[in-house]
């Protein structure tokens, strides 16, 4: 498969770094951004590439010249006036007659293209964009899919939105051939709104969504946080070729306030620092998990529409503080007959529910996570069985069991506990 990485922006935001070369240029920790991206696409043995060149494109070319010294080789495109994020496609219709890759030139990432590849040939679509959650949310395009990976609206940032899932477009596509066509002259296109969203209507956009290290530069503050993280091997750490940690979080009693069957949206508060702790899960590297048993689905006291809207109602109040999380498991089952409008398909013994390990076992297939070097953390002993039951160390938030499992007054002293280990 080729890659394309549009390398022509000019990086207004960032400009106080580096004014005297192209965005993709910037370096950071001895490297431009734009080597970055092709060792992590070398590695994965994509080596044909073509990078879209503009602004101050000669520097870019005079570094990286054919490729060869990077083992990788280069083609270019040399826009001779901006054309967007998109309008440059035109060129490239004799060059791709496959499935392609298109990067934006201004990100940090290191993920597993071949799961990428794969969930796209499933989807069998024009189109599959990597999302991902990140801590800024508030400030990014939402995508919102169906459990499919179907996209179903794409709310740019400037749009009213209340509760949603702390889902982004990280700038990493898998494109058809067939798109090339709908540039049919080279002039001024937009990528996401010329391009991308339309295919919303036609059943054609997808989402592979991943947990993997994808950071852009934008700002001078994201700048800093990706240089901390390069130093300290982050980006190669988090490809999900590689083991992963976790810390799994129950939800109710340890991320928000315990009210019982929590039925009502309006209900749902976010216990004080726990979104403190959340930001330093994703900070330390380990994946931030909530694992939930929710019999008010079984009982019929709450739909799975509502129960999504709870869990967005989370991501926005975990986002708006800078913190995230990566994937929500969770359990609808409940043994027990005999409530008034229960729902019997759900009424049975199952795997998933709490404290049997299957949520945990499940995440861990899903995102190839190394159990023994991960933590459970819960407000009650279901929550520490099921963590010993698949194999992690678990700690618990209460007062103390006068046993070996550790005990936390609240779920930040906890994290900062397991990080420190």
């Amino acid at each position: 498969m080729k890659a394309v990485i549009m390398a022509g922006g000019k990086g207004t935001r960032i400009a106080t770094m580096n004014a005297v070369v192209p965005k993709p240029m910037i370096n950071i920790c001895g490297k431009p951004i734009l080597e970055y991206q092709i060792d992590c696409l070398r590695k994965q043995n994509i080596t044909d590439i073509i990078l879209v060149i503009g602004y101050l494109g000669n520097i870019i070319e005079k570094y990286f010249g054919n490729g060869g010294a990077f083992h990788v080789n280069i083609d270019y495109i040399r826009e001779e006036y901006p054309l967007g994020t998109a309008g440059a496609l035109y060129y490239l219709k004799d060059l791709l007659v496959e499935d392609f890759l298109l990067i934006n030139g201004d990100i940090i990432f290191d993920i597993n293209f071949d799961m990428f590849l794969n969930a796209h040939r499933k989807n069998q679509s024009l189109a599959t964009i990597l999302t991902h959650p990140n801590n800024h949310p508030y400030d990014s395009g939402i995508i919102i899919s169906d459990q499919s990976g179907k996209v179903l609206k794409w709310l740019v940032k400037e749009e009213e939105r209340r509760w949603y899932k702390n889902r982004v477009n990280a700038g990493i596509h898998i494109l058809s051939p067939e798109l090339l066509e709908r540039v049919d002259i080279p002039q001024k296109r937009d990528l996401d709104r010329d391009i991308l969203k339309p295919l919303i209507l036609e059943n054609q956009l997808y989402i592979y969504d991943s947990p993997e290290y994808i950071k852009d530069m934008g700002t001078p503050e994201r700048y800093y946080e990706v240089k901390r993280d390069i130093e300290s091997g982050m980006p190669a750490k988090r490809n999900l070729s590689v083991k992963q940690k976790a810390v799994f979080l129950d939800r109710d009693g340890t991320m928000n306030r315990y009210v019982g069957f929590l039925n009502n949206i309006e209900d749902f508060s976010l216990i004080e620092d726990a979104a403190e702790a959340v930001k330093l899960i994703n900070q330390s590297g380990y994946l931030a998990i909530v694992v939930t048993n929710q019999p008010v689905i079984a009982r019929g006291e709450l739909s799975w529409e509502q129960l999504t809207e709870i869990h967005n109602k989370m991501e926005t109040l975990l986002g708006n503080a800078g913190a995230y999380i990566d994937d929500i498991f969770c359990c609808p089952h409940h043994p027990d007959k005999g409530f008034a409008g229960e729902r019997i398909e759900y009424k049975k013994e199952c795997e998933c529910r709490k404290p049997r390990p299957g949520m945990l076992l499940d995440a861990a297939r899903k995102y190839n996570i190394d159990l023994s070097k991960s933590w459970m953390v819960g407000d009650s002993m279901s929550d520490i069985e099921a963590g010993n039951n698949a194999g992690c160390r678990a700690a618990y938030l209460g007062e103390n069991l006068g046993n070996e499992i550790p005990c936390y007054k609240n779920l930040l002293d906890c994290v900062k506990n397991i990080l420190d280990a």
